[in-house]
């Protein structure tokens, strides 16, 4: 993994999604992996949209996957599910402020390119707000096939993904009930993305921008 922390000191590590499940689809492989090689990380965890009973699982799961960190802060918004883009400039506001907060080392969100409006608002709006830093873009399987070519791949152990999956669907009972939220999806495409990256598993990213 990349020492992105001058001195190999821990990371600062910014975990944006629009909904509550999304970090922990997109790369909560990465975090449970990062956080047990690089303690004392402190993780931002920021969900923009859930309801009332999400809320709940949203912060029961940050519980669980950031267990390793040194310090965790976990932001849960209330913005309207699907409805991101006519709410840009409340949006835009909330990532302001979220700006004067936040100066991480590497930027985990959606990916430009994803086919759901609210997740490529996150997308814009993350570049907008933190220009010169790493940021990582995830991706998030789902019904319109968006899954592109990603650049940058994160090995995990066959222990860390089988966490990774097992914390999903211990967490999220209230998606249970979409055929596509299952271990087979989860599992899958980490498997699928560690025959690209030569491994038993892996998470995959998007990479726009990498100053060495």
């Amino acid at each position: 993994m990349i020492d992105l922390a001058s001195g190999g000191g821990p990371l600062d590590v910014l975990c944006i999604g629009a909904h509550s499940d999304d970090i922990e689809i997109g790369c909560g492989g990465t975090l449970l992996r990062l956080l047990g090689e690089r303690p004392g990380c402190h993780v931002r965890w920021v969900v923009l949209s859930a309801s009332p009973e999400r809320q709940g699982e949203a912060r029961a799961s940050a519980a669980d996957f950031l267990v390793d960190a040194g310090s965790v802060d976990v932001e849960v918004a209330t913005f309207r599910e699907s409805y991101f883009p006519v709410a840009w400039a409340e949006v835009k506001d909330y990532f302001n402020d979220l700006r004067r907060r936040a100066d991480p080392d590497i930027v985990l969100c959606h990916h430009r390119h994803d086919e759901h409006q609210d997740h490529r608002t996150v997308a814009e709006l993350s570049w907008n707000t933190w220009r010169n830093h790493l940021i990582a873009e995830y991706e998030i399987p789902k019904y319109e096939g968006d899954l592109g070519q990603p650049n940058v791949f994160v090995a995990l152990a066959p222990d860390v993904a089988a966490r990774k999956v097992e914390l999903i669907m211990k967490h999220f009972g209230t998606q249970h009930d979409k055929y596509w939220f299952r271990p087979e999806t989860f599992a899958g495409l980490m498997a699928v993305r560690g025959v690209e990256a030569g491994t038993m598993a892996a998470e995959a990213f998007h990479v726009r921008k990498l100053v060495l």
